[in-house]
């Protein structure tokens, strides 16, 4: 079975996004290399180092669903439709929108907690990894136990303020393990796994 793991790009002081949801900054180094890298499930083609390119590629390729919130379904205007990268995705959400909940959706809405919506993911994605998304359910997840690993591309940049991922943890602290560190241009790719403790 697949681990359940996280992956954002943040800036050096902690942030995933500017103010208004903007990442487009902290995503530059997307395209500041010279090697192609194909966008599974779209058209697009990034520009990224050879490090950055074989690392992603990689990460990408090893995930098979994906459990995010409502609030990352409504920003990212349900992806034009389409589920980010092809993957199956879960929306943990209180109110799923009615005009998604055809028998033919391609999202797939959960009203009873992150637990359940991580448990029908990894059933959709057998030997592979899930992925969460979304800030509120990587908190959660973290608080509950649930995550195995946290992937953050450190974009070379201060971002200044915006949205941040480590906040609303609670005042235990949560012990990592480093897994890597590969350098890209304008990035560096850091691994960790969640040190889980059993009381």
């Amino acid at each position: 079975m697949g681990k359940i793991l996280t992956g954002f790009t943040m800036s050096l002081d902690g942030f995933i996004a500017g103010p208004d949801d903007n990442i487009r900054q902290l995503f530059k180094w997307f395209s500041s290399g010279d090697t192609p890298f194909p966008v599974p499930g779209t058209d697009m083609v990034f520009q990224m180092s050879q490090a950055s390119a074989e690392h992603i590629g990689a990460l990408w390729g090893s995930i098979g669903a994906l459990v995010t919130g409502r609030r990352d379904f409504d920003v990212s205007h349900a992806w034009g439709g389409k589920p980010p990268y092809g993957w199956p995705a879960f929306i943990v959400t209180h109110n799923p929108p009615q005009e998604w909940l055809a028998a033919n959706s391609p999202f797939t809405f959960v009203t009873d907690g992150v637990s359940s919506a991580i448990a029908q993911a990894r059933q959709v994605a057998g030997e592979k990894h899930v992925v969460v998304g979304g800030t509120t359910i990587v908190q959660q997840c973290l608080r509950a136990g649930l995550l195995d690993e946290i992937h953050i591309d450190l974009a070379s940049m201060l971002l200044g303020s915006g949205i941040r991922l480590f906040d609303h943890l609670g005042a235990d602290a949560i012990d990592l393990e480093r897994l890597y560190s590969i350098e890209g241009t304008g990035v560096n790719h850091l691994g960790f796994r969640v040190v889980k403790t059993h009381a």
